[in-house]
């Protein structure tokens, strides 16, 4: 928001320097964004009135103007704008002055015809953006006088005021903070009112939850117009357009005090006012010239007849205040923020009204607004108040109190703050002091203050008030031991930096599914009892629905290779049980690896899934066949004897729905479960210091045999010179060949090693024919010499 300085001086004295002002509100949590001058305190520019115009002899778009700057000099001076009128009063730059944008100004001869200066528009001013024509200067502008006795030098902050600070969206709210932080006391505005309070049928609320109190002002015979320059001046300083002399105070009492305002011609308003929600599908036309949709949420301001404006956010168009007012009905309200916040986004209807009430208003302040607009009104209007004020409703002022304990303010600054400067900095920031000894002291919250809702809150004032700055720092050495979600941090992080060495994309999906979805959920899913929309109506019970959507946009996208993971939580019905998991999804085309599988391209695999969990490196990692109706081929992860997760296939019917062009593989592994069985401590093997006797071994075994059970056997004895088994050949039996149909040939390199010796072929021959037997034996295979 952008604040005047000079404004701000109205209510407090400031420090001299604008830099120490905004570091003092810097200090105290007030940034300021940016710092820029106003005004127009540019010598030689002076205030001119045009006497005469006439056409250029040569030129069909320029006029030569008469003009009178004051010394009873008239000076020609030949204009390109066509806005004025003879008898306006405009800014006159003399020969001699240099304008904001480095123009300077000299008599000159124009097309022929001598200009002895020239007329300003506000843009080459640098008041304003407008640049169509001339700056048409109020009637009571003195004639000679410098352009700065209307404009005068200003400075200009644009503060960020955070959405707790409500009280601070008004020049009175900072300058009363300012006070506080200069230990001085803000100037009081003398407001007062000879209307008397009335309740009747005037004004009604039927929504009064959305409104707790709304007033309405009678204001007879105004006199519709521009606003003195003063006014003007004022709310354009800080980026308001001025309107009407109505207008422009209703919104100068909002930037000077914080509380929107609203102005109807009461002579378009049939019978009281009635504070209503909007009806389904009741359609509103806006100040803005758009109409509106609303919905029974929507609070409206309505006569006897229709709507005219919608609450807390804009009038209506048809009884906005015009040239032809006469009279006046002044709104004064407190509405519920939440409910301003909702329409406000709903309709994609910002303004400078919703922008205060729905971070709430000082509910104490609704009358004293409606009373500095009226006295504006008759003194800038020449209006005529009602005796009475019509009310209805009772505006929600809280009487909160909170106890301040002056070890717990110690304890958390870090040093001890006298009491008589806590109670000091609390005094200043408008709360009183009700109770106290001398250990604490309790504080009633004023009207203006609702961020004060704990004792932590009070310290912070304390803090603000005293300098953050002055707070000396303090250096520990501090050791933090290392806590669990450390712990499943780093896991998590070891598994994601794995599986992108491998050349795998993580993905990040949403944790809600939609509604198909969760019908599709194999044991169904945890269902919301209030969705946001039909998209996000249930907790995942799997990822697979996010990886495969995202699996699906890659595919629609031209993606020839899609190896996807993510790693989060998923949620298993019925009570929601709460699970760290990690899902693949695979399917495309995989590049060449001459040295591996294929020297060609060729479409990824199964076995591609499987080396990529494999990678994880699991201890006793396995899998061996499952059925899922999820999946055409599946297969159970196993570590040990415990069941970590499921790959496989996904089904035909679900890779059309998908659109795939290529098999899809993906997979769900339990994180805690594999964390259970990993070991936190990292790894090393020593350098073999002794060299290794391998050994070939093959057999015929059924189709059906996995290798994870041959692999059981071998390692079944648990001899220590075995130290690897690996697969270095797959034969299937077909027609002719020397393996019949429904068999299988393997063939297998057995390392053995010993770490303090040099093993004898003799000593490996023994553990080599065991391992043998226990092929023959356990599995029925045939040895094939």
């Amino acid at each position: 928001m952008k604040f005047s300085v000079n404004w701000l001086r109205d209510f407090v004295e400031l420090p001299a320097s604008t830099d120490e002002l905004a570091d003092l509100l810097t200090f105290a949590g007030i940034e300021i964004e940016g710092i820029e001058q106003s005004g127009a305190d540019i010598p030689n520019v002076v205030i001119g009135q045009i006497n005469a115009s006439e056409q250029h002899p040569n030129a069909d778009r320029l006029s030569v103007c008469d003009v009178d700057d004051g010394t009873n000099h008239h000076r020609q001076i030949v204009c390109g704008a066509k806005n004025y009128k003879v008898g306006d009063k405009v800014p006159v730059a003399l020969p001699g002055a240099e304008l904001p944008n480095g123009l300077k100004i000299r008599a000159s001869k124009l097309r022929g015809v001598e200009s002895q200066g020239m007329l300003c528009s506000a843009s080459e001013l640098k008041l304003s953006d407008e640049s169509s024509g001339l700056l048409i200067l109020p009637v009571e502008a003195q004639i000679g006088a410098p352009l700065a006795t209307l404009y005068p030098a200003d400075t200009i902050f644009d503060a960020e005021i955070t959405p707790n600070r409500a009280d601070l969206l008004s020049h009175y709210g900072l300058a009363r903070e300012i006070a506080a932080l200069l230990g001085a006391s803000p100037r009081p505005r003398a407001i007062s009112s000879d209307a008397e309070s009335k309740l009747g049928d005037a004004v009604k609320i039927t929504a009064l939850r959305e409104c707790p109190f709304y007033s309405a002002r009678r204001i007879a015979n105004v006199q519709v117009g521009p606003s003195p320059a003063w006014l003007r001046a004022k709310i354009e300083a800080v980026g308001l357009r001025s309107i009407n002399n109505i207008v422009d105070i209703t919104n100068f009492v909002m930037l000077e005090i914080g509380q929107p305002l609203h102005a109807f011609d009461a002579d378009k308003l049939q019978s009281g006012i009635n504070v209503r929600l909007a009806a389904p599908g009741e359609k509103f036309l806006a100040l803005d010239g758009k109409e509106y949709s609303l919905s029974e949420r929507d609070l409206m301001i309505a006569d006897a007849d229709r709507a005219v404006a919608i609450g807390g956010v804009m009038g209506g168009e048809d009884t906005g205040v015009t040239e032809s007012t006469r009279n006046v009905l002044l709104e004064a309200a407190y509405f519920l923020p939440s409910s301003i916040r909702r329409t406000a986004r709903t309709l994609n209807l910002p303004s400078d009204a919703s922008y205060r009430f729905e971070r709430g208003v000082d509910p104490a302040m609704v009358l004293a607004a409606s009373d500095r607009a009226t006295e504006l009104m008759r003194d800038l209007a020449a209006g005529e108040p009602a005796a009475e004020l019509w009310c209805a409703g009772e505006a929600p002022i809280q009487k909160r109190e909170i106890t301040l304990r002056h070890s717990r303010c110690d304890q958390l600054l870090g040093i001890a703050i006298d009491p008589q400067k806590i109670t000091a900095s609390l005094d200043g920031f408008g709360l009183k002091r009700v109770g106290a000894d001398s250990n604490a002291s309790t504080w009633r919250i004023p009207s203006h203050r609702p961020d004060l809702q704990r004792e932590v809150d009070l310290i912070e004032e304390v803090v603000r008030a005293y300098g953050i700055d002055k707070i000396p720092p303090s250096s520990r050495s501090r050791v933090t031991p290392r806590s669990e979600a450390d712990r499943i941090a780093d896991f998590t992080a070891t598994l994601r930096q794995r599986l992108i060495a491998l050349g795998l994309f993580e993905a990040r999906t949403s944790a809600l599914i939609s509604r198909s979805e969760t019908a599709a959920a194999t044991g169904g899913a945890v269902e919301l009892k209030n969705p946001l929309s039909e998209d996000h109506v249930a907790l995942r019970p799997s990822l697979a629905p996010g990886l495969l959507d995202v699996f699906a946009r890659n595919q629609n996208m031209g993606a020839r290779s899609i190896r996807l993971f993510e790693i989060g939580r998923v949620f298993l019905p019925p009570d929601a049980v709460e699970q760290r998991a990690l899902g693949f999804v695979f399917s495309g085309i995989a590049e060449p690896a001459p040295h591996w599988r294929s020297s060609t391209k060729r479409q990824l695999d199964f076995f591609d899934l499987k080396s990529a969990i494999e990678a994880l490196r699991i201890p006793n990692l396995g899998f061996r066949r499952a059925d899922d109706p999820a999946y055409a081929l599946a297969a159970e992860i196993t570590a040990g004897d415990e069941a970590i997760g499921l790959a496989g296939q996904i089904s035909a019917a679900r890779a059309t729905q998908l659109g795939a062009a290529a098999p899809v593989f993906a997979a769900q592994l339990n994180v805690d479960a594999i964390r259970r069985v990993a070991s936190d401590a990292p790894r090393f093997n020593e350098i073999e210091k002794y060299p290794a006797i391998s050994r070939d071994i093959a057999m015929i075994v059924p189709e059906t045999l996995a290798h994870s059970d041959v692999i059981r056997t071998i390692e079944a004895g648990k001899d220590p010179m075995l130290a690897e088994v690996q697969l270095f050949d797959l034969f299937s039996g077909k027609e002719g060949s020397s393996v019949e149909i429904g068999k299988k040939s393997l063939a297998y390199t057995l390392t053995y090693r010993d770490k303090n010796r040099t093993l004898t072929h003799d000593e490996v021959t023994v553990v080599h024919d065991r391992i043998r037997d226990r092929l023959k034996s356990g599995l029925g295979a045939e040895l094939r010499e």
